[in-house]
């Protein structure tokens, strides 16, 4: 049964991939394209017009603006997951979070192949990858995987009951990416509501993230914050999907 689900996730992961790149000769670098031109923008209106002080900003940029794609993709396919993959549910018997699964996966394919172009900036500002990346990133990885899957299905999952999570999603992820320090360092933010950081869901992870192609190092308060995070949304997400999965078919 393991290796019967294994293939499926993986085969449901490719056909995601291959629908991106589907016709499409510059596949790889449209999905490159987006946070590289929002890393200009706000470099040109925080570096040069209203000069933030701030060393290696474009470096800073970037190493947010890929795991922010990362998490808003995802989260914002999956207001359709379902009803995008209605014929599936109703011809095939399978465990249905899984179309979740492959989602968060084709995406954090996406991020891991940006990672190169990460390296070049680093590389352009003097910084270097660390061994210690090897056990960094794959902890890192698990941990936003868990919390991406578990706001996607979450979100998937409440969407065939109320249509309007869509707009909504996309509100709230608008807000919270103005409420996360990606395009402005966390010593812009005044002492008295740094409290803040700890009650967006998605600080902590980018401030990890951050944290790790700047300086090489894991912010062990960060990731700690990070792994509770994800430990609520999954038991949470998962009990509401556990709760009403069985409507599924009658919905999409």
């Amino acid at each position: 049964m393991f290796e019967y689900y294994k293939d499926l996730i993986i085969e449901l992961t490719k056909k995601d991939i291959k629908v991106r790149y589907k016709n499409s000769y510059l596949g790889y670098f449209w999905s490159l394209a987006n946070p590289l031109f929002l890393a200009l923008i706000f470099y040109f209106i925080f570096k040069v017009v209203t000069k933030v002080q701030m060393k290696d900003y474009t470096l800073f940029l970037i190493s947010g603006l890929f795991v922010w794609q990362w998490i808003n993709n995802s989260i914002m396919v999956s207001t359709n997951l379902y009803i995008a993959n209605a014929s599936l549910i109703k011809k095939v018997n399978f465990p249905r979070n899984f179309l979740a699964v492959s989602l968060v996966l084709s995406e954090g394919f996406n991020f891991l192949i940006s990672i190169p172009v990460i390296i070049g900036f680093m590389l352009y500002y003097h910084h270097y990858p660390s061994i210690k990346w090897l056990i960094y990133i794959p902890i890192v990885l698990i941990i936003t995987g868990i919390m991406i899957y578990s706001l996607s299905l979450l979100v998937a999952t409440i969407n065939l009951f109320f249509r309007d999570m869509e707009r909504l999603v996309g509100l709230l992820l608008t807000f919270l990416f103005y409420m996360t320090p990606i395009i402005y360092p966390v010593s812009m933010i005044p002492q008295k509501y740094k409290f803040v950081l700890y009650l967006n869901p998605f600080a902590p992870f980018i401030l990890t993230w951050q944290e790790l192609f700047l300086h090489n190092r894991l912010d062990l308060k960060y990731l700690f914050i990070s792994f509770i995070y994800a430990l609520v949304a999954l038991i949470v997400s998962t009990f509401i999907f556990n709760k009403l999965k069985y409507k599924f078919a009658e919905l999409v």
